[in-house]
């Protein structure tokens, strides 16, 4: 099953992939583990890696974002508030009811907390014209576009993919998502700055570089993943700050806002 490569990705919502999934998540009674991760919303499997990808409703492409935070696939909590946020706004328009699925479940959670902490030290927001970068998932969301380079939710062994094993630009499954769906919503997103959130996340984006499908200058190294649980993240922050910071600075200097 492999719906998602033969969708190609639009800054239009009102795609055939989202309309079938939506009304599946409009029937159902309850969102339960059982539920989401259930045959009706598998997207691809890879048995002999133990490895399967749900379909989750975030398609949305904000054309005119000025940064990208890019991290590894949604988890089971992203899951859950985005077709939560579907169900709330069954009456919104489809671009609607995405932008919002983007703002309720991109880095929500602890994790977000740990995320704009670090970006306001790095002054990203003084760049973006905002009093802080949490207003990146409030009032100045129109700045951002939120994502993953495995744009749909991923569990290896039934629990949330951490990035790490298997390896993402090694797994075929993986390559064809980060190759095809990632790389392809970056084409919207020409002159946006791209912060990685972790060392695989960096390579994966790194690997599209590497490809010539994204310039160099726009990719900033060095960000550790936010997550609570990776207990290196104070220090590999400390050791890259400065060079994040001037990288920030520079370039916004060549595409001020």
């Amino acid at each position: 099953m492999n719906e998602a490569n033969e969708w190609s990705v639009s800054h239009m919502t009102r795609t055939e992939l989202f309309h079938t999934y939506k009304s599946k998540i409009l029937q159902l009674s309850d969102l339960g583990e059982e539920t989401l991760k259930s045959e009706d919303f598998l997207l691809d499997r890879d048995e002999k890696k133990q490895l399967d990808i749900y379909y989750a409703p975030f398609e949305y492409i904000n054309p005119d974002a000025k940064v990208v935070i890019a991290g590894i696939t949604p988890g089971l909590y992203q899951m859950r508030q985005s077709f939560e946020a579907i169900r709330d706004l069954k009456d919104a328009t489809d671009e609607e009811a995405l932008r919002a699925v983007k703002q309720r479940g991109s880095f929500s959670g602890p994790i977000r907390k740990n995320l704009v902490t670090m970006l306001d030290d790095l002054e990203l927001h003084h760049h973006l014209g905002i009093e802080s970068s949490l207003d990146l998932f409030g009032s100045a969301n129109h700045l951002v576009q939120n994502t993953a380079v495995l744009p749909y939710p991923v569990f290896y062994k039934g629990k949330n993919y951490n990035g790490s094993s298997p390896d993402m630009i090694r797994t075929d499954l993986f390559r064809q998502y980060v190759e095809g769906t990632f790389a392809e919503e970056m084409t919207h997103l020409q002159d946006a700055l791209i912060l990685p959130m972790g060392v695989n996340v960096r390579r994966a984006v790194e690997l599209l570089v590497h490809q010539g499908l994204l310039d160099q200058e726009r990719v900033v190294s060095g960000f550790p993943h936010p997550s609570g649980g990776n207990g290196h993240r104070h220090r590999i922050f400390a050791e890259n700050r400065d060079a994040m910071k001037r990288h920030i600075a520079e370039h916004f200097k060549r595409h001020p806002l």
